[in-house]
């Protein structure tokens, strides 16, 4: 029979919009169904009441959302133990209850559709249960108050076939052996009608992970219904309740337990039920099954080959299931226990151990050179957290998952498969498993997404007040996140495994963080690229808590980097107003010493560049891709030793091809560069950039090709981002990240360049860092640099936005003007450039483009004026005379004050 139903999505959550008998004829003519085909395995009926809790629980944007099931959307278990390939998926049934909900409703329908509290329709249910003989079944509540439950129930409903009744403590509940275990004995008590009084979210979350276990064709998701018909709890009267003050009423007789409930965590929910709430019609089949298939439980991958079974880990170009990629520096004390731990998991698994040392001074390496079947890349220097995970992940191979950790860990037994499970059961990108202090305490790795809100949360409260709603806090602290599998923002990166198809989609870590924000931003960007981001408690690692230590230097590192990741992400007006919260937080502790040196470094924006940040020795220069660095220099001899020595190892050793093309030089320039051993050193008498580009791709053999400004230092494996990018198919051109660095500029300078750094343009186009790469498919797009002043800007105009990427890589450092002569000297020739290359329309869109967002980076007086400074040196530069143009290439103005020596 096909039937029209109405449906009604309160933020994010589907309700069936009924009246209540006929709510009560469908629950009980379910589980008769069930009870007279026993032999079909019908899916279970799990029954929810939907009031604003359970919107703020699992809602949209909450910690559950999207964990349950509707009646559009049938569930297959969440537990991963739970055998659930021979369960039948789970219906739901989600019910309109609580006074806001109902009003709500009203204003989408134009009707009022009733209240159907599970204290209302128990009754109801028991009285129908009693008529056709049904087994009810009572899970949940203390013991005491179960014995006067059974008590009312021998008195008041002699009739009722009562099937058990059991109170397990929290500790069984949020432990999967024991739920399996309660699911079964449950089943051998042959109950119809299970009510699960165990309070949300903990009774929705059981019963979506082991409600199907139960043999129960319909569970009842009643929270307190237990304690009324036990009598414990007094109902509201019947006035109050029709009112919709039921929840006053509750909060007057327990004011300490629900106050924060009623009065602050419900408070979203009413801002979310009004902005995301919208009627649904949809026709369906009542008679008609689900068809599990659909839901069936996926199966691990075949391996190629099975596990040794001793322990061993893979070669290198075998398949794996797990490609396990550490970064090590000066990890002698905790490296054995990690490999030791992950020898137990290779006796199951096909583990593949790749072991990227950022130049341990320590005995490290020594005790990794003891395992022969671990691969240990040296990276020839401290590339940083996200650096190392970049060289590791280059020797991971052909594997189902990348699991990277942390070398302070060590892997409780069976852990890696059960992330791997999880992976497979849910579809996800990402699993993090449960972290476990040294002490065996859970600890609080899980995360949300910063904003501005969390940000001042922690910045007012830090670690007190640890309840306090989602929106107030950036860490979840909440016990139960941590005791149920679910879909989180992020977490923190000791331990995540990759599916292998996203990691290789999402690419290379973002080494502009050298430490943290580093996972903050690689979980950021697999959501975004749609994978989904999971939490599995059953998979246990205790972390020592010991890889980076800590120090001022590094708490300020930390600081700053949130601050960095803001203004990646975000629009410049909410990144000013993010640095402002973070400064807040240090002016708050600003009282300890330790804290007001991080304050001191936050408000200096120019000192951040003294933080600890991947350093290039290359003395042990390791396997790296090929390719060519072409620097053009003209009377560079202050500068170009700087720029080369982070390139000579590389070239010493014949990694990379490197050409220094001196164009026109009447100083040292070209000795200095051959007394870099590898180095080739082009001289030409001609005084242009262009024609020293063209001269060094006539000499170069090697694609890709890095064009770098002669003041501009690189380091290695920034270089080797670049080359490893531009060798993979299709790509055509791209450039490192870059930073300014305002070291001894005039405050007008650093005004100037704080608004620019802050245009978006400035950190899209592959201009302005002193630094692009071109593929040999990229390079083909012209036949050589035309006669003009802006060579990057030309290269840029050869490229679609799809066709150029900015790469996450150490920032290349651009020493800016430290005079404003000096900037409005490389302001005229920039301009001139642009000139060069723009018609006249083209111009004036950059120009209005670029106008729009100088004014949204307005958010404060210091942005007000820095973006006035912007605009007035602009100006300035655009009115005053420009020079002639020689007809073999420019003659430009030139910054010397930036040229000095290093």
């Amino acid at each position: 029979m096909t039937v029209t139903t109405q449906h009604a999505n309160l933020a994010g959550i589907v309700v069936d919009l009924l009246a209540q008998d006929t709510t009560v004829t469908r629950i009980i003519d379910h589980a008769l169904q069930a009870k007279k085909e026993p032999s079909l395995r019908p899916a279970a009926l799990s029954v929810v009441s939907v009031n604003l809790d359970h919107i703020v629980q699992f809602g949209h944007g909450s910690c559950w959302h999207d964990t349950l099931g509707d009646s559009l959307h049938p569930t297959r278990s969440l537990s991963c133990l739970s055998e659930t390939s021979n369960v039948p998926a789970m219906k739901w049934l989600n019910l309109l209850d609580g006074a806001p909900l109902v009003e709500r409703v009203k204003q989408l329908s134009g009707q009022r559709w009733p209240r159907l509290a599970g204290s209302d329709l128990i009754g109801p249910l028991l009285d129908e249960a009693e008529h056709h003989g049904l087994r009810v079944g009572f899970l949940g509540g203390q013991p005491s108050i179960q014995a006067d439950l059974a008590a009312q129930l021998a008195q008041n409903r002699t009739r009722l076939k009562v099937s058990g009744f059991w109170a397990p403590e929290r500790e069984d509940i949020e432990d999967e052996e024991r739920s399996l275990l309660l699911a079964e004995q449950i089943r051998e008590s042959h109950t119809d009608i299970l009510v699960v009084g165990l309070g949300k979210p903990r009774q929705e979350l059981w019963m979506a992970s082991y409600g199907s276990l139960t043999g129960a064709s319909v569970l009842l998701a009643f929270g307190a219904v237990v304690d009324f018909l036990a009598g414990t709890v007094q109902r509201a009267p019947q006035q109050v309740s029709e009112h919709g003050l039921e929840w006053a009423w509750r909060l007057a007789l327990e004011p300490r337990r629900l106050a924060q409930r009623y009065l602050v965590n419900d408070l979203p929910g009413l801002v979310s039920l009004q902005r995301r709430s919208m009627l649904i019609e949809t026709e369906s089949d009542a008679d008609t099954e689900i068809d599990t298939r659909l839901l069936s439980e996926p199966s691990l991958p075949e391996s190629q080959h099975q596990p040794s079974g001793d322990g061993r880990f893979i070669a290198d170009r075998e398949f794996a299931d797990i490609s396990v990629l550490a970064v090590t520096y000066n990890n002698a004390k905790s490296v054995d226990q990690l490999i030791d731990s992950l020898r137990v998991e290779a006796k199951d698994l096909r583990l593949r151990v790749i072991i990227a040392d950022n130049q341990s001074t320590d005995t490290t390496v020594e005790q990794l050179r003891q395992h022969d079947d671990v691969i240990v890349v040296p990276t020839g220097s401290n590339l940083g957290y996200a650096g190392g995970i970049n060289v590791a992940r280059q020797q991971a191979g052909d594997c189902t998952a990348v699991l990277v950790l942390n070398p302070d860990l060590v892997v409780a037994p069976g852990s890696i498969r059960r992330l791997l499970q999880r992976m497979q059961h849910s579809n996800a990108g990402i699993v993090v498993p449960r972290l476990l202090e040294t002490n065996g305490q859970t600890y609080t790795s899980l995360r949300r997404e910063p904003s501005l809100l969390r940000a001042t949360g922690d910045a007012l409260f830090g670690e007190r007040l640890s309840q306090r709603p989602g929106w107030s806090s950036e860490i979840e602290y909440n016990p139960e996140s941590y005791a149920h599998p679910h879909c989180i923002d992020w977490a923190t990166g000791a331990a995540l495994l990759i599916e292998s198809a996203l990691e290789r989609r999402l690419g290379a870590w973002d080494e502009q963080f050298f430490l943290y924000s580093e996972e903050t931003d690689y979980f950021r960007r697999a959501r975004e690229a749609g994978a989904s981001i999971w939490y599995e408690p059953e998979a246990h690692m205790t972390h020592q808590m010991g890889g980076s230590g800590s120090s001022v230097r590094l708490e300020a590192l930390m600081a700053v980097n949130r601050i960095r990741y803001a203004r990646k992400h975000r629009s410049a007006r909410a990144a000013a107003y993010f640095r402002s919260v973070v400064i807040g937080h240090e002016v708050l502790r600003s009282w300890k010493q330790e804290r007001y040196g991080i304050l001191q470094t936050l408000v200096n924006e120019s000192s951040w560049n003294l933080l600890p940040a991947a350093s290039d020795s290359q003395d042990d220069a390791q396997e790296f891709p090929c390719g060519t660095v072409i620097i053009p220099a003209h009377n560079e001899a202050a500068v170009i030793a700087r720029t080369l020595e982070p390139l000579q190892p590389l070239a010493r050793a014949g990694l990379v091809q490197v050409i220094v093309s001196c164009n026109g030089c009447t100083d040292d320039t070209a000795q200095i560069a051959r007394s870099f051993e590898g180095i080739q050193v082009l001289e030409s008498a001609i005084s242009s950039k262009v024609a020293a580009l063209n001269l060094a791709d006539a000499h170069a053999t090697e694609f890709p090709r890095l064009y770098l400004d002669a003041d501009i230092k690189i380091t290695a494996s920034a270089l080797r981002m670049v080359l490893e990018h531009l060798a993979k198919p299709g790509v055509l051109a791209a450039r490192p990240a870059f930073a300014y660095d305002t070291a001894g500029a005039s405050w007008l300078v650093k005004s100037f360049y704080r608004a620019r750094r802050q245009i978006p343009n400035t950190n899209q186009a592959l201009w302005g860092a002193g630094a692009y790469g071109l593929s040999n498919e990229g390079r083909n797009r012209f036949d050589e640099f035309p006669s003009v002043t802006a060579d990057d800007l030309f290269i840029d105009q050869q490229f679609t936005p799809e066709e150029k990427t900015v790469l996450p890589s150490v920032p290349v450092q651009v020493k800016t003007p430290r005079s404003t002569q000096s900037l409005l000297a490389i302001l005229r020739r920039n301009y001139r450039g642009q000139n060069e290359l723009d018609r006249a329309n083209q111009a004036a869109d950059s120009t209005r483009s670029t106008v729009r967002q100088l004014l949204a980076t307005i958010s404060g007086p210091l942005s007000a004026g820095d973006a006035l400074v912007y605009a007035s040196l602009v100006v300035l530069a655009r009115v005053t005379k420009r020079p002639r143009i020689a007809s073999k290439g420019a003659l430009w103005e030139r910054d010397d004050s930036s040229r000095q020596s290093a």
